[in-house]
């Protein structure tokens, strides 16, 4: 047997993640985090996946604790020697959804913000290439920051607006949210019929093309124009 650790929990509960939410005390709550692949025509070409172009979006998922806030320092991950930026458009979910039709998406959606995927390319490669899921590239420890929740109406506009990224104030990486092949509505749409939402999700839209490799002194500050912008640190390898 083992012993009751105390609230009903054989070993001590995860912390809650939650973000900011710009002009409210209170917090919000993160559930699951969902990643768009391959969403801007321009990035599809410079991954070489031209193929792909036109495929409906797929997705895949980081786990919440992965989340890391704005201004951080993080550690230069172990088990690459690639580690590479994505800027994106956050979606913030606050209603549930369960095969919403795109008309009736933004209903369900709480706001907006900026955040970065950040990928072991080198593993995300290898897991392709094996036909294996990306995880190993994707899904790591802190390979999710994360800026400050928008509510709806109170940022810029998620169906246009430029999506940006430097790395020690060179800009590497330009877009716009108008380049999106499937739009937030759509996005939401479709994760909706695989997956049943619920409030605390949120969702990474994908990147535009410029993305490239870090390393440890790397300051990177990532910006989506009327929501603010993200800054984070490449640390030391971790030991």
């Amino acid at each position: 047997m083992t012993a009751d650790l105390g609230h009903g929990f054989v070993v001590p509960a995860p912390a809650v993640v939650s973000l900011p939410v710009v002009g409210r005390a209170a917090r919000f709550p993160v559930r699951r985090i969902y990643c768009v692949g391959r969403n801007y025509l321009a990035h599809i070409r410079e991954m070489k996946e031209a193929e792909d172009e036109r495929d409906p979006p797929f997705f895949f998922q980081k786990p919440r604790d992965a989340i890391v806030p704005d201004g951080a320092t993080v550690a230069y991950p172990a088990d690459t020697d690639d580690y590479q930026f994505e800027i994106e458009l956050m979606v913030a979910i606050g209603a549930p959804a369960r095969n919403v039709p795109v008309a009736e998406a933004d209903s369900v959606i709480f706001g907006y913000g900026v955040c970065l995927d950040m990928t072991r390319r080198d593993r995300q490669r290898e897991c392709g290439a094996k036909r294996l899921p990306w995880e190993r590239g994707k899904a790591f420890d802190a390979s999710a920051p994360c800026g400050a929740v928008y509510p709806k109406g109170t940022g810029g506009n998620p169906a246009k607006g430029a999506i940006t990224l430097a790395v020690n104030g060179v800009e590497t990486q330009r877009g716009d949210l108008d380049q999106l092949i499937w739009n937030v509505p759509e996005i939401v749409s479709n994760l909706s019929a695989s997956y049943q939402l619920e409030p605390g999700d949120i969702i990474m839209t994908g990147t535009p093309a410029g993305v490239g490799p870090v390393r440890p002194g790397d300051v990177i500050i990532g910006a989506v124009e009327g929501f603010g912008r993200l800054t984070l640190t490449i640390g030391a390898p971790e030991a």
